[in-house]
């Protein structure tokens, strides 16, 4: 198992190198391995979505009512019966494969992007392209597309949950496991499905598709059966019961004719058939598809993709929306609002260049930075994107740093190296113990217990406002080697707060639930501050989860 091989052992298996795989080392790959997909099952044909518009119990009955109609001779009535039939079933046939199609061309756009290193260049390219042998850069916040063997970590934590069902982040780290064990203590892989949640590493990817750990879990997945919606239930549950009761009916009526009437046992025969097609509602069924289907119709316009056309009638029994709210109710793109320096509060836009003190937080803001803006693709975190696009906007430098002791969720800090000065940004109350001194219209001063206070008090206002905070500081540096004692003594330069806004449709689809008796959830793992001020934006209000 991979876990149990080294580094070396493991590339050389994966027939790759720490360098990546070349380009025709990739094709090669792809024709051998496939793509990286799940598979699931396949969509089925226009003619088995046809014949299984006949399978309903009530479609059944009047099957076997045309024959019965047929065989009396009520041939006016079998047409009618089989018209009905088959254009309910064509109808129903057209909106599954319409659906099919939206829902296919909707998955190609959902692809997941991967930063992985082909050609000793680093390069993003779509999740499904991703073969055995690549190597990827993977930081806090992406999503792992393939298993892969662990070859560098740095304060390394992804969150697996998604196959152990286990919440708490792993630590992760790249040296070889003694002994064999379970998938939630190869602390040395990362699995295709799972998250980043911390530090930054790389990785060799070692199995990809339905050969990993998640297209195990997919392939049973694919073993299960669906079930019918309510509409369904209900409708079979009706056909059944109005079954027996025209089956009672007639056969009452059959031999109340043949043995009080006195009639021929044909002539009774042809009463009862004729009675209990016409108790059939023919109907029915193509009015029920028809309502469906202009109701998904209505819902295509809105943007919302109804695959089966039963699931139409349970989404009206819905009272509660629960919702996600990073990238779902807001736009996922964190940006820069405003920046403090001491007892001043400026706009992102007004900062001078000229100033000093300025000039030093861009500088920290590039340097404290692993993010990268390359012909309109950004690769990053989006908090580090957020603070690239603030130094883009001021036309200053992206600059590189020497050394790093990358951000982990015990210190709440990171710090960089470049040249003989140390630049940390992080949690401002992290940051502020750390700092002796604190730059003041360009100029050091002894950082005071009264700085202190206002600052946090500035912190306290700008996180009530649902910003994110954070805090950068610097100090001069000649140590090349970074230890977390570099992290002191350092003087504070300022604030920076951030923030991902609402979508600007977000209000109107909480005001449109409200209108409909649906209770709108907000569901998130961010602050109660920061998910209050999102909330009271859009219009949820108090229903915090």
């Amino acid at each position: 198992m991979y876990y149990q091989k080294t580094v070396n052992e493991t590339l050389k298996l994966c027939h790759s190198s720490i360098y990546g795989l070349s380009s025709q080392d990739v094709k090669l790959h792809q024709e051998k391995y496939g793509k990286n997909v799940l598979l699931k099952q396949k969509n089925e044909s226009p003619i088995k979505i046809f014949i299984d518009q006949f399978k309903d119990l009530l479609v059944i009955i009047l099957i076997i009512s045309a024959i019965i109609s047929g065989l009396s001779g009520q041939f006016e009535s079998t047409i009618v019966i089989i018209v009905v039939i088959v254009m309910n079933a064509i109808l129903g046939t057209h909106q599954t494969i319409k659906a099919q199609k939206s829902l296919d061309s909707l998955k190609k756009l959902s692809l997941p992007q991967v930063k992985v290193l082909r050609d000793q260049t680093l390069q993003m390219i779509p999740g499904d392209e991703l073969t055995i042998g690549d190597i990827v850069q993977i930081e806090a916040g992406d999503v792992i597309s393939g298993d892969g063997r662990i070859i560098e970590a740095s304060s390394l934590q992804t969150n697996e949950s998604a196959l152990t069902g286990e919440t708490e982040s792993i630590d992760k780290q790249c040296h070889p496991l003694s002994k064999e064990t379970m998938i939630s203590n190869q602390n040395n892989m990362v699995f295709s499905g799972s998250l980043v949640t911390n530090g930054t590493g790389r990785y060799v990817v070692t199995s990809i598709g339905m050969n990993s750990e998640l297209g195990k879990i997919a392939q049973l997945l694919n073993d299960t059966q669906e079930r019918k919606t309510p509409l369904q239930q209900n409708l079979d549950q009706f056909s059944g019961q109005l079954s027996i009761i025209i089956i009672i009916i007639s056969i009452l009526v059959l031999f109340l004719n043949i043995f009080l009437a006195k009639q021929k046992p044909l002539d009774a025969f042809m009463i009862a058939v004729a009675l209990a097609v016409a108790a059939i509602p023919e109907a029915l069924s193509s009015i029920v598809t028809i309502v469906l289907s202009l109701s998904t119709q209505k819902m295509a316009k809105e943007h919302a993709i109804i695959k089966n056309l039963s699931a139409v009638e349970s989404l009206g029994c819905i009272s509660v929306i629960c919702s996600d709210k990073t990238g779902t109710l807001t736009q996922n793109k964190m940006t820069v609002q405003n920046i403090y320096f001491y007892d001043q509060l400026y706009h992102y836009q007004d900062l001078n260049k000229e100033k000093h003190d300025h000039l030093t937080l861009l500088k920290t803001c590039s340097l404290c930075n692993n993010a990268s803006i390359n012909n309109q693709q950004r690769i990053g975190d989006p908090t580090e994107l957020a603070l690239l696009d603030l130094v883009n906007y001021h036309h200053f430098p992206t600059l590189s740093h020497l050394n790093e002791l990358p951000f982990d969720s015990t210190r709440k800090m990171m710090s960089v190296l470049s040249k003989n000065h140390l630049y940390s940004k992080g949690a401002p109350d992290v940051i502020l113990q750390k700092c002796q001194t604190i730059l003041i219209h360009g100029k050091k001063e002894k950082l005071t217990h009264f700085h202190k206070q206002t600052i946090l008090k500035q912190n306290q206002t700008l996180a009530s406002q649902g910003l994110r905070v954070l805090a950068f500081a610097y100090r001069p540096c000649t140590s090349f080697g970074l230890t977390v004692e570099d992290e002191n003594q350092l003087t504070f330069i300022g604030l920076v707060s951030l923030m991902d806004p609402p979508r600007h449709e977000s209000p109107l689809a909480v005001k449109a639930c409200r209108q409909a008796s649906i209770k709108p959830v907000m569901i998130t793992g961010d602050h109660i501050v920061t998910a209050k001020s999102i909330a009271l934006q859009i219009g949820i209000c108090g229903e915090i989860s």
